[in-house]
């Protein structure tokens, strides 16, 4: 089997170490992304549950409220900036979870 080499530079180990007090290079970037996906799974999730709060309801009933025309404005800018950028947040998570499970 092959070994892959990846060569990290002196700045970034010395980043890395300092975050995650670990000295060995492939445990820190290992912690360092760790920390990364839960911040930014919090930060997505934050984000997806001030667009429910600010409806009142979560994605799915959001969205089938555009269809039904339970929203009032569907067309309107603000709304339907709001759906894409919810819908993108879902998507996010879904990605970010996936990843996280590769570093399990």
């Amino acid at each position: 089997m092959a070994t892959e080499i990846l060569v990290i530079p002196k700045p970034a180990y010395n980043v890395l170490h300092r975050l995650t007090g670990e000295s060995r290079p492939d445990v820190a970037l290992s912690l360092a992304l760790k920390d990364l996906m839960r911040f930014r799974l919090e930060e997505v999730r934050s984000r997806i549950a001030a667009f429910e709060s600010k409806y009142g309801m979560p994605f799915s009933d959001f969205e089938q409220g555009l269809e039904t025309g339970k929203i009032p404005e569907p067309y309107s800018y603000p709304v339907e900036n709001d759906y894409l950028d919810w819908e993108a947040a879902g998507s996010d998570v879904v990605a970010l979870e996936e990843a996280a499970q590769w570093m399990a």
